[in-house]
């Protein structure tokens, strides 16, 4: 009961803060509410069972029928509606998005949120993407009055999971604990980085979707240098991508 009770309580917080946050720049593409398992096509070899590329928004009439475990191909802009989120989660089907014929796309939006702690440092980020052309979605805080970091990393991690955002920065004192919280939530590659070597790493190698950083352990410049080497840095080797096929694989093995 005592769990169940932490439970409600946490999802309370983060329906609050979801209810707070919106992009700096209008969207009037419908926000999914739900994980969902996403892929690039360039990352996955398995067969498609549907082709829905066409469409820019994916309802439960396009996802029902579809026997549990499918291959649902995607625009690679395409938003699903709540109801066909729900009819994903429910028959685990996996969803993969459509390879840009442009390649990677200059602008993305990206989910951020500190604590308290990284308040002053997530200001002087939405600046940082705005001058490289990159939509911003704030999940707060939006002051330095004390808050919990895990629920900000929570957040930002489950708008990286649902398809609502792209890729996700998360900033607290050290950028660890943030790491480990967005982590628990399924679909998040976390990885809090210290220096560009890492940055680079954790994208070319681990196909990080989201980036911690401490704002105790790094000044305005070598955010900005991190922030901009990790956002374009792609993954694009087999062997790497193949290593982390095996990190979702171990995750898969471990939810219900």
């Amino acid at each position: 009961m005592e769990d169940d009770a932490t439970r409600d309580r946490v999802r309370a917080l983060v329906r609050e803060v979801l209810a707070k946050a919106g992009p700096d720049k209008t969207d009037d593409k419908p926000t999914p509410t739900r994980f969902v398992n996403t892929v690039s096509e360039s990352n996955t070899q398995t067969a498609v069972t549907r082709d829905e590329s066409s469409k820019s928004v994916i309802t439960e009439d396009d996802v029902r029928g579809l026997e549990t475990g499918a291959v649902l191909r995607i625009g690679e802009d395409a938003r699903l509606t709540p109801l066909a989120a729900d009819i994903v989660n429910e028959k685990k089907i996996e969803i993969v998005r459509r390879a840009s014929r442009r390649g990677s796309k200059t602008s993305k939006l990206i989910a951020i949120g500190a604590d308290h702690g990284g308040f002053r440092m997530k200001e002087e980020l939405k600046t940082v993407l705005n001058e490289l052309g990159h939509r911003v979605q704030d999940f707060g805080a939006y002051s330095e009055d004390a808050v919990d970091y895990p629920d900000f990393a929570h957040a930002v991690a489950r708008a990286v999971a649902d398809g609502s955002s792209e890729l996700g920065i998360m900033i607290d004192g050290a950028g660890v604990g943030s790491a480990m919280a967005a982590n628990k939530v399924p679909g998040v590659r976390a990885a809090a980085c210290y220096s560009v070597d890492v940055a680079r790493n954790s994208r070319e190698h681990n196909d990080a979707n989201v980036l911690t950083l401490g704002s105790k352990t790094i000044n305005s410049k070598q955010m900005r240098d991190i922030v901009t080497t990790w956002l374009s840095t792609e993954i694009t080797e087999d062997r790497h991508r193949k290593r982390v096929a095996k990190i979702d694989a171990i995750q898969r093995q471990y939810q219900r």
